[in-house]
């Protein structure tokens, strides 16, 4: 069969949050470590890639019996993020984690709140105690980026073991973090107004209600 499901909801920042742009060709002076953006809009992003890899990083740590190579993870996981190689057959991720773009930024320029803060930080040396400062740019508190993940139905009988595995992914990240430095407090985050809707194809209503209850205190 062929059908897809498509979620959708808000990834909200409870923590300033870093996820690191490209910071090379920085001038004298300027932010030593900025955070990623859109080009076009130069709004701050959370690669879909970034939350996808983190999810499956935290369920591997969950599921796996020592430490391994992707392409050893879990059965569970490889059938739901995809495997090059997992020992049987190679595996095409059932699901797809689109780039999230901040959503709410005009709420803080009606404001004039900055959508970024600078945090300054030291590294000392235990040998010296000469402190180097750095500039840290974060994403504020409070802004909100559209989540958006296709699922790709291939079997309806894994379709409840897969959410499942989805739903740990993401209730293990938000007893984390996302992005850098998160003992230092960074990248906390909650995942708001899950939707769930078939998009492509059909899937038994039965089903999808069983997924929508399963993702109920996120709804």
């Amino acid at each position: 069969m062929m059908a897809k499901i498509q979620i959708t909801g808000t990834v909200k920042l409870v923590t300033g949050m870093h996820i690191g742009g490209n910071g090379a060709s920085a001038a004298i002076g300027a932010v030593d470590s900025p955070v990623i953006k859109d080009v076009l809009s130069g709004l701050p992003i959370i690669p879909g890639s970034s939350l996808k890899g983190k999810m499956r990083s935290l369920l591997a740590r969950q599921y796996n019996t020592s430490v391994v190579e992707h392409e050893a993870d879990h059965d569970r996981i490889c059938r739901l993020f995809g495997s090059a190689n997992n020992g049987k057959k190679t595996s095409i991720s059932r699901i797809i984690v689109s780039d999230m773009i901040m959503s709410n930024a005009k709420q803080f320029e009606e404001k004039e709140i900055s959508k970024t803060e600078i945090k300054f930080e030291n590294s000392i040396s235990r040998q010296t105690a000469v402190a180097i400062p750095r500039q840290v740019e974060r994403v504020i508190r409070g802004a909100e980026f559209p989540l958006d993940i296709i699922y790709n139905v291939e079997k309806e009988t894994e379709l409840s073991e897969d959410m499942e595995m989805l739903k740990e992914g993401m209730k293990l990240l938000t007893y984390d973090y996302i992005g850098g430095s998160g003992s230092r407090g960074y990248g906390k985050i909650v995942f708001e107004n899950l939707s769930f809707d078939v998009v492509i194809g059909n899937v038994e209503e039965t089903l999808l209600e069983a997924v929508k209850k399963l993702f109920n205190a996120y709804v």
